[in-house]
């Protein structure tokens, strides 16, 4: 027991490492409430600390030793004795055995009734190794256990499959069987598991010729889940999913679109499931929305965190603190259009407002603010919601997106009666969103006195701190890039080399680049008067403006992504 009260605190050897200073430990602390136990994952998931210091400065803390598993494979014995799900669960992965204990690597050795428990479903006493999460999860990946217990499902599927025809009913027959017996299930649930544990925004299961492809979207890039599974195993995963989503299974030509809720790893997460049919079979693509993460990141949510420069950070501060008008941010799909919003509605005093969203759907969830969700099918459309806001006395409104121009009509009234307005529409740059109003038939004079301003955005992925490394900038590339070799080429430019907390990727979460446009009496009266757009443009860039492709050279300057990430991203054109 005497080492147990004389044990340091995580704050204590972190300080001791030097890797936090004792002020930002005591804030993220203060956040917490004092509850240590959160401390290490918090730190992570805030980009302060990599998973891997974590991991040694516990094996510090508790006197463990540390192993990073680099290239480590699980030994094909244990798998007789232990499930690879039992693995992923915990999760933990045997490394030895001598003398009747057993060896295993864990994530964290502070949960101690997960190990009390792990020790006695194994049966023996254990002897405790730290290594972290992700390490452990890419070693299940890599090693034969987690493709064997692939086959095993696939042997498993066609001794249930052999009565089956071709309309479905084989999940029916799956869901009377139990959910622990069906290898759909079991399938299922280990991709979604896998899905979350990689923090992928979304699953693609894709039918082929000879083979079923699962990739996930992960910061914006798709990869490969795991190897091609056997095409036959396709139609009861969608089966299942239709299942799951309440959509109608026997109906596989036309498009169907449903949501289902499942408890995965002690936590409710909510799946938006789109399927449509292609050549070889239906395409599925499901959408994660893991509503407790999003809602813990949102209670610490502020637009410095997001990436934002600190010349358009304190532009869309002071537009976002203004009375009344239009706030509108732009970008593509998939761009954190709405992150930002609810970034910047954090902020505001809505204390004192009242503030009303109206969503397709609620992605966060926010205390004291009144989230309408669209429903289209009962009537509910993004123009009738917004009408019936202006009857519940709002003092500031977001609305998800500006599809139609009856919506864009509404929003504009309520922003020129006196309400502040946040919304979001598809374009590229903040100069085609006057074209994009113009093109729904919006009056340019109304549309133009309304608006305060407009905030275009990407995303960028940011280098994995845990294995950047320095580079010289290669003259091709830097060509390509419309940089100027000689000017660069002693500037240091860094680059992630692959390593398990990404993934191999080199890269780790993502940050938004911005490009900021006042709405300010000069801008409106050239547009008003139709001046060419090249012009408008250069005339906002000498009074300050900052492109989206400047914004993104900075970040690679900063050492915080790269210039092929950038180049995705952006036109070198731009700017």
């Amino acid at each position: 027991m005497a080492r147990t009260v004389t044990r340091p605190t995580l704050t204590d050897v972190l300080m001791r490492q030097g890797i936090l200073p004792k002020q930002t430990l005591d804030q993220v602390l203060s956040r917490l409430g004092g509850v240590t136990a959160a401390l290490g994952q918090t730190l992570v998931s805030e980009g302060l600390l990599s998973e891997e210091q974590l991991a040694r400065a516990l094996a510090t803390q508790f006197d463990l030793p540390c192993n990073l598993l680099t290239e480590f494979r699980v030994d094909q014995s244990f798998y007789d004795s232990m499930s690879v799900k039992l693995m992923q669960r915990h999760p933990f992965i045997p490394i030895a055995e001598h003398q009747g204990r057993l060896a295993v690597a864990i994530p964290d050795p502070q949960n101690l009734l997960a190990l009390d428990e792990l020790e006695l479903l194994l049966g023996r006493p254990l002897d405790l190794v730290v290594s972290p999460r992700s390490s452990i999860l890419a070693s299940l990946e890599r090693s034969e256990g987690s493709s064997q217990a692939l086959r095993e499902l696939e042997a498993e599927y066609r001794s249930v499959l052999v009565k089956e025809d071709e309309r479905g009913e084989e999940v029916l027959t799956m869901d009377h069987e139990g959910e622990d017996q069906s290898p759909a299930v079991k399938l299922l649930d280990s991709i979604l598991l896998s899905a979350l544990q990689r923090r992928a925004s979304d699953i693609h299961i894709e039918a082929a010729d000879r083979a079923t492809k699962v990739k996930l979207r992960v910061d914006g890039i798709l990869v490969p889940a795991m190897e091609p599974l056997d095409v036959r195993l396709h139609a009861p995963l969608v089966s299942r999913l239709k299942v799951m989503s309440d959509l109608d299974i026997a109906e596989r030509r036309v498009p169907q679109d449903g949501s289902f809720r499942m408890r995965l790893e002690r936590k409710t997460v909510d799946f938006r499931v789109s399927i449509l049919p292609s050549v070889f079979g239906e395409s599925v693509v499901i959408r994660i929305l893991d509503r407790e993460a999003i809602t813990t990141g949102v209670s610490t949510l502020r637009l410095e965190r997001l990436g934002f420069n600190a010349e358009d950070l304190k532009r869309f501060r002071r537009a976002i603190t203004r009375p009344y008008g239009m706030v509108l941010v732009t970008g593509p799909t998939g761009s954190g259009k709405t992150t930002t919003l609810y970034a910047a509605i954090t902020e505001m005093n809505i204390k004192d407002d009242k503030l009303i969203t109206i969503e397709d759907p609620v992605e966060y969830q926010l205390s004291g603010v009144v989230q309408i969700p669209v429903n289209e099918k009962k009537g509910l459309t993004f123009a009738r919601g917004l009408r019936s806001i202006l009857r519940h006395d709002p003092d500031k409104i977001m609305v998800g997106e500006i599809r139609d121009g009856e919506t864009a009509q509404i929003a504009i009234q309520s922003s020129l009666t006196g309400h502040l307005v946040l919304t979001t529409v598809h374009a590229n740059n903040v100069f085609d969103v006057i074209g994009r109003f113009a093109s729904m038939g919006i009056d340019a004079y109304n549309f133009l006195a309304a608006l305060n301003c407009v905030l275009a955005q990407r995303l960028v992925r940011m280098v994995c701190l845990a294995c950047r490394v320095e580079v010289k900038l290669d003259q091709t590339l830097a060509e390509e890039s419309g940089l100027d070799f000689e000017e660069y080429k002693d500037v240091p430019f860094y680059e992630g080399k692959g390593c398990q907390e990404c993934h191999g990727t080199g890269y780790r979460g993502r940050k938004c680049i911005t490009e900021f446009l006042d709405l300010n009496d000069e801008i409106k009266e050239m547009i008003l008067a139709e001046r060419p757009l090249s012009e408008i443009r250069y005339r906002a860039v000498t009074g300050g403006m900052i492109t989206l492709r400047q914004s993104a050279l900075r970040k690679v300057l900063e050492g915080s992504t790269t210039l092929r990430e950038i180049n995705r991203v952006t036109f070198s054109e731009e700017g």
